[in-house]
């Protein structure tokens, strides 16, 4: 890379935690960031699940050089012990972060290109010495070329939720019956949305904390709202990690979700139904009926809330040459740290610029979107990725290379693939670290043994 290159800024994409924290590492080393957020303002992807308290505390997702950035405004850090939503996470520490940053963050800036300048993802001759190009849509239909000396891509997941076929495609009728299907956690706060859910039957897909926090909302919808109740969906059959790791997590607050979900069951606020794999959705006259692969149907339902995980859009970042599992659409350096099939999220040690390299040399996938396809990232490694990163770029290889984070154990030690057969799950009790777990499924076949 030439002298003229590096005077160009490094290019974060998106404005939420991990981008801006990128931002604030990247200052604190002198190095010229500019963020290019689609949204109008900081964190709005986490601004549209505002309503939803984190498991993390304070204490744990503002990032240490972004505290540094901002204490010459006055700004505190909020009671260290206490859990942020959404919203507050937005309003209390992402937004005056970027508004210190200040010209360095650009809204209304939507990615959709990436390049080295004047070379396409096939030309060898003198790559590493072309700067990136990167091609913007702004918020007024205007078009915009820009250069920069790396790429960090922090844009997340939130805009491709995973569609509601087991096979990982859309299951059959999907699409004309989106009017009842919501992929999101309801906010059972606003009145429309609480309307759509009250007195009626909602199957609720999924296996993870997004899915706990569904199930623990509608329990508590059906305790004021008479006709209320959940069907909870799960691929895989029930085991000791199918609710987390409970007391055993190191996070309180996430054990916690697992054990409000095994909760609303218990309590009869929802049926589990185990080992479905919905291949298909049928309309009723004004119910949908779900179909799994073997072909069984399910008792009608009002309303379905699909929380199967999230994806990566890649698609602008076709003309880069990146290192990605096939399987997970991580780096592949990463991806066996915290490949499901294998892992639990407390399993993965702090990573950063040497599993986060591509063969396209200074262009980084970190955050949400590191992760690919694989679930329950947390902030801190998120923050830790980008100090790695930031200290690379600044020349700063021992830096970079130090580990400097220490992730909480989730108290659950079995892979989730792993529970796909009967006889590994009861090898290793359906996971190392949490209590065996009680639960009626009061529809569908026999379950499975091993997790969901």
């Amino acid at each position: 890379m030439n002298a003229s290159t590096e005077a160009l800024p490094v290019v974060v994409i998106g404005a939420g935690p991990a981008g801006l924290a990128a931002a604030a590492h990247l200052t604190e080393r002198g190095i010229e960031p500019l963020v290019l957020e689609a949204g109008p303002a900081a964190g709005s992807a986490v601004r549209d699940w505002g309503h939803v308290r984190l498991f993390s505390t304070w204490s744990e997702v503002v990032d240490p050089a972004a505290e540094k950035l901002l204490a010459p405004t006055g700004w505190t850090v909020p009671d260290g012990a206490t859990y942020p939503s959404g919203a507050d996470w937005s309003e209390q520490y992402l937004q005056p972060l970027a508004d210190v940053l200040g010209d360095k963050v650009r809204y209304g800036a939507t990615v959709t290109g990436v390049s080295r300048l004047g070379r396409d993802r096939i030309v060898d001759a003198d790559r590493e010495q072309q700067p990136f190009t990167i091609s913007i849509l702004n918020a007024d239909g205007t078009e915009q070329r820009i250069t920069a000396r790396a790429v960090i891509d922090a844009s997340g997941t939130w805009s491709t939720p995973s569609p509601i076929g087991g096979d990982g495609l859309p299951a059959l009728g999907e699409k004309a019956a989106a009017d009842r299907i919501s992929y999101r956690i309801p906010d059972l706060k606003d009145p429309a949305v609480r309307a759509r859910y009250a007195g009626k039957r909602t199957a609720v897909i999924g296996s993870g904390a997004s899915a706990f926090t569904a199930l623990a909302y509608l329990a508590d919808l059906s305790k004021e709202e008479s006709g209320t109740h959940a069907v909870w969906i799960l691929r895989r059959g029930i085991s000791g990690s199918t609710f987390g790791g409970g007391t055993a997590d190191q996070l309180p607050a996430r054990g916690a979700l697992g054990l409000a979900a095994k909760a609303a069951v218990d309590d009869g606020y929802a049926d589990a139904v185990a080992g479905f794999r919905t291949s298909a959705i049928e309309k009723t006259a004004d119910q949908l009926v779900l179909v799994a692969e073997d072909g069984r149907g399910l008792d009608p339902v009002d309303e379905v809330i699909v929380l199967t995980g999230l994806r990566p859009d890649l698609s602008f970042l076709n003309e880069l040459r990146l290192g990605l599992d096939e399987r997970l659409q991580a780096p592949v350096e990463l991806a066996p740290l915290i490949d499901p099939n294998q892992h639990s999220c407390g399993t993965v040690y702090p990573h950063g610029v040497g599993e986060l390299s591509h063969p396209e040399k200074d262009v980084y996938l970190v955050g949400m979107k590191s992760y690919g396809r694989a679930p329950t990232f947390l902030a801190m490694t998120g923050y830790e990725q980008v100090r790695s990163i930031a200290a690379a770029l600044a020349g700063d290889r021992e830096a970079a290379e130090r580990v400097e984070l220490t992730l909480p154990e989730t108290g659950v030690c079995g892979g989730a693939g792993l529970f796909d057969k009967p006889e590994a799950a009861e090898e290793t009790g359906g996971g190392c670290c949490a209590a065996p777990a009680t639960l009626t499924v009061s529809v569908g076949a026999p379950a499975p043994s091993g997790g969901c």
